[in-house]
């Protein structure tokens, strides 16, 4: 009896998971709706968190610092630049953006995914030091909508729209660059189609075998 349950333990002992967490980035022109998918995403699912950024720019109505973004002034901001605090950092529309290195790791390492929700610059720097993240490209269903819907946020004036307008075609053009594609035209389809591929990463062979090596050791012999 005493050996039954010894197996047991062990066996129970085994088949616990490596904490694996995986790191994916989605990117999308400004008013292609990557907050709310994302937003929508980490409700939806478990064990996946969203990284929060640094930023220099003024917070926004509704927005509270440590959730949305840690708003910092510059001089901080270069002085965690300058320490290397920073995976990547970029500017847009003026402001500075970064994402803070000890987030992700201690995230990663308790087998969090991270969803990072970042501009095609950021997603650049962030591929070159993780091989194996998952980048997400949203694309409008034309830039007409696109145009609406920046329009509709109420947030810009018309300049700033059209500053928008002509940053958001040259950002689409590095679509290619990308993993996946989604395009946003009906939001519950693109919101289901991100989460088939944040499912369908999580059972990738090389995950996997990682995450499983005990009970794969003890299966195969």
């Amino acid at each position: 009896m005493i050996i039954i349950m010894l197996s047991i333990l062990l066996t129970g002992f085994i088949m616990q998971p490596n904490p694996i967490g995986q790191l994916f980035i989605v990117s999308a022109p400004s008013g292609g709706g990557k907050t709310s998918l994302v937003k929508n995403l980490v409700a939806k699912l478990d064990n996946i968190e969203v990284s929060i950024s640094h930023t220099t720019r003024d917070q926004r109505a509704g927005e509270n610092d440590g959730e949305h973004y840690f708003f910092v002034s510059l001089a901080k901001f270069n002085a965690m630049l300058a320490n290397g605090k920073f995976i990547e950092h970029a500017t847009v529309y003026g402001n500075l953006y970064g994402t803070s290195c000890a987030q992700i790791e201690s995230r990663l390492n308790k087998g969090k995914d991270v969803v990072l929700d970042i501009d095609w610059q950021g997603a650049a720097s962030i591929r070159r030091r993780y091989k194996n993240s998952v980048s997400i490209f949203i694309l409008p269903p034309s830039l007409k909508v696109l145009q609406t819907r920046l329009t509709e946020r109420g947030r810009d004036h018309e300049e700033n729209i059209r500053l928008r307008m002509d940053e958001a075609q040259a950002e689409i053009k590095h679509f290619a660059e990308f993993d996946y594609l989604i395009i946003n035209e009906n939001f519950s389809e693109a919101l289901e189609s991100l989460s088939a591929i944040i499912l369908a990463a999580r059972v990738k062979t090389s995950i996997q075998t990682k995450r499983y090596q005990h009970l794969l050791s003890l299966l195969v012999g």
